[in-house]
């Protein structure tokens, strides 16, 4: 006896990406107006750097407008996004009294973003969020494309799953709070934008590179629109990662590796950053890139302070082994994207975007980094 059970059907995840400045008002116009429809109770997750600046701020506007609002904060940095972090959100919300009646907002960057989407993606078994970046890096990155995920001790991001936001604010006035580093950091994913979808955006930035680390309003706003574009463009076609979506990897097999065994003490772009570096050096043995393109992604990596060697301190066997818990190892061997000059990617065949790489190749270019 067979009993069929049908289940398909069409599952509309589309949301608004609203950049500007000063958003906090339009985020709650915008709730009021029924974005999450009649939900009427909140829960800001933020984390301890970002609390005081804006989300106690946003919490308070939440209460004025007769939403119940309360908050969840979590200790900065990459060493937050683990499954201990995630369940220390889930308790305090089940403290609070929290149902599926509840929508998660998530106010700072990109370690924000991650563990609070994947927190409300398996709360009660998924209540809407809504993301409410405060960094380059988040919008960049975590504000587009649904990813959401925590660490282990063993690699990054390797548990999580994929939920889509309701609305992702990108407030380019709350980077005018971030320390010099974190600035820097956050325009290590915007490089890479350029070099895999975007000869505009890479001549932009080579052109405006410093006018942006300065906070010009134009070039900020202008990175903060093709970011998101870029991405889009990526992420609309391949959601999934089945494919195409890997593109979006550049630099991080190696990228990814550093900031665990750095014991994340790099920050998330500046280990990038190394990343991209190897990549344009594999990239010009193997045919890929011109020297004078890998050039000018090396350098404009260095002009916006960013690191293009591996520190000294990185034990190199450790970082070698630490490359094979990258998502794209296939059957124990590494896989690596390329760019294609610059603004476009390598393609190995039908829907296939990673190339297998043998560990002393790889391990030729890591010792000379």
């Amino acid at each position: 006896m067979k009993f069929n059970c049908e289940l398909k059907k069409t599952v509309d995840d589309s949301y608004d990406i609203e950049i500007g400045r000063d958003l906090s008002d339009m985020l709650i116009e915008d709730l009021k107006n029924g974005l999450v429809g009649n939900i009427t109770r909140y829960v800001v997750v933020t984390d301890s750097n970002v609390q005081g600046l804006y989300a106690v701020p946003i919490m308070k506007k939440l209460e004025a407008a007769g939403f119940t609002a309360d908050m969840v904060v979590i200790p900065a940095g990459e060493r937050s996004k683990t499954r201990e972090m995630k369940e220390y959100i889930e308790d305090a919300m089940l403290e609070k009294g929290c149902h599926r009646d509840c929508c998660i907002i998530a106010a700072g960057g990109g370690v924000v973003s991650d563990i609070a989407g994947f927190t409300a993606g398996t709360f009660a078994r998924g209540i809407p969020f809504i993301i409410y970046s405060t960094t380059l890096l988040a919008a960049a990155d975590a504000s587009i494309g649904g990813k959401t995920a925590v660490d282990t001790p063993i690699a990054t991001n390797l548990i999580g799953l994929f939920y889509q936001p309701k609305k992702v604010y990108i407030d380019i006035n709350t980077w005018r709070t971030l320390p010099e580093r974190e600035l820097r950091s956050g325009l290590a994913e915007t490089i890479k934008h350029g070099c895999i979808g975007s000869v505009q955006l890479f001549r932009f930035l080579e052109e405006n590179i410093e006018k942006i680390l300065l906070g010009d309003d134009y070039c900020c706003e202008y990175i903060a629109k093709m970011n998101c574009e870029v991405k889009y463009k990526v992420v609309m076609k391949d959601e999934r990662e089945s494919g195409l979506r890997e593109v979006l990897n550049l630099g991080h097999t190696v990228g990814r590796a550093i900031e665990t065994v750095s014991d994340y003490e790099l920050l998330h772009g500046e280990a990038v950053a190394i990343g991209l570096a190897a990549q344009v050096q594999m990239g010009m043995r193997l045919g890929y890139i011109s020297l004078k393109n890998a050039q000018r992604v090396t350098d404009l990596i260095s002009r916006a302070g960013l690191p293009v060697a591996i520190p000294s301190y990185i034990d190199k066997k450790e970082l070698i082994e630490k490359l094979y818990t990258d998502k794209k190892v296939r059957g124990g061997k590494l896989r690596f994207v390329f760019q294609k000059e610059i603004g476009d990617m390598m393609c190995f065949g039908e829907n296939v975007y990673s190339k297998e790489i043998s560990e002393a190749y790889a391990a030729e270019i890591i010792e000379k980094m």
